[in-house]
């Protein structure tokens, strides 16, 4: 995550992991969730947290779910199945359960298919937030398998050369294990930034980036904005790439490919339609031995990661960074350290507790 949208370290409280896992399955539970799920939810949400991606995290989304519950957007127990399967494909119905907890269970299908097959996909409709795709991508790592993970969002995003929010920020990820190197973790949103680190943003006092957002009429705004401005004045989000001639038009592409792998294909819907809160979800894993020798695969992707980092950086940098390393460096620190928290989050989290009657461990 960008430097502006870090929580300045002498503001901050810190946060041991075993403390924030302690004081977020307790409110998970209140909600209604089994005490597995609550497990579940917390770990997408703290891992989110031990590697930077402070957006997905504790601090940015447990908010956002106790409402969903409290409102009744999201079912604590839902009766999710699969409603369609072939050897190496499902297609499941989420019942409105959360993503943090339904998409792991599909991506456990996945690798199980992988397994039998070569290659696992898994559609999930009906779905809600389902955190840090990356979380999702990762667990076909232990098993030398390569994971996938996207998730069509509700409209916050403009097509290129349009007015109207009718994309989410629709991520995609991908993880793709090394041997001796960390691996390969891409997750990235296809807007400009995620719709998270508005929220972020605001708390910490920071500008937005020029180019991240247009204003009410779509005109991209190529200078410093508030991110109030996104509410005061109808402020939207970019694809990737801001403008048509830096190729926001690949930003859009890749977002419309994800509304329809993880939307439209769900057969429910997409972002769009049926609109907030339903989201959908796409999983995938891929065996790596289907395709080549495991061993030979990983030496390999330890030198095209060497080679990666090794490459001569551009003046004013100290070195080239690869997808996973930023998070995977981040997390070695706050393991060690904590996780820092801003002291509005942690209020928040004091005060939800008390409100709930659970034993507040921050």
């Amino acid at each position: 995550m960008l430097p502006q949208f870090r929580v300045p370290l002498d503001e901050a409280t810190i946060v041991q992991e075993n403390d924030l896992r302690g004081t977020v399955v307790p409110i998970f539970e209140k909600m209604g969730v089994s005490r597995e799920d609550a497990e579940m939810a917390a770990d997408v949400l703290v891992v989110a947290d031990l590697r930077g991606v402070d957006t997905h995290g504790v601090s940015n989304m447990l908010r956002s779910y106790v409402s969903g519950y409290q409102g009744g957007q999201i079912n604590p127990r839902p009766n999710w199945r699969i409603v369609r399967e072939t050897p190496s494909t499902a297609n499941i119905d989420s019942d409105r359960g959360l993503g943090v907890i339904i998409a792991p269970k599909a991506m456990e299908v996945a690798i199980q298919k992988a397994r039998q097959v070569g290659i696992g996909m898994v559609t999930i409709g009906n779905g809600r937030h389902l955190g840090m795709a990356s979380y999702h991508a990762m667990m076909a790592l232990e098993h030398d398998m390569i994971g996938t993970c996207m998730t069509s969002c509700p409209p916050s995003v403009l097509p290129t050369f349009g007015a109207e929010p009718v994309l989410g920020t629709n991520p995609i990820a991908v993880a793709v294990p090394a041997r001796n190197e960390p691996p390969f973790v891409f997750d990235a949103a296809t807007s400009t930034v995620a719709a998270n680190k508005m929220g972020i943003a605001r708390r910490l006092g920071v500008m937005m980036e020029a180019g991240w957002m247009a204003d009410s009429e779509g005109n991209p705004v190529m200078e410093e904005v508030d991110p109030a401005m996104r509410e005061a004045e109808g402020y939207q989000l970019l694809p990737l790439g801001s403008t048509r001639e830096l190729g926001s038009h690949k930003g859009y592409g890749l977002s419309c490919v994800v509304d329809i792998l993880a939307g439209v294909l769900t057969g429910v819907g997409y972002g769009a339609v049926p609109g907030r809160p339903n989201f959908g979800h796409y999983v995938a894993a891929y065996s790596i031995d289907a395709f080549t020798d495991v061993d030979s695969f990983k030496d390999m992707m330890d030198e095209w990661l060497l080679m990666m980092k090794n490459a001569k950086p551009a003046p004013g940098h100290d070195r080239v960074l690869v997808a996973g390393q930023p998070e995977a460096e981040v997390e070695a620190v706050r393991r060690a350290d904590g996780i820092p928290f801003h002291s509005e989050v942690v209020d928040w989290m004091r005060d939800t507790c008390g409100e709930l009657g659970v034993e507040c461990l921050v």
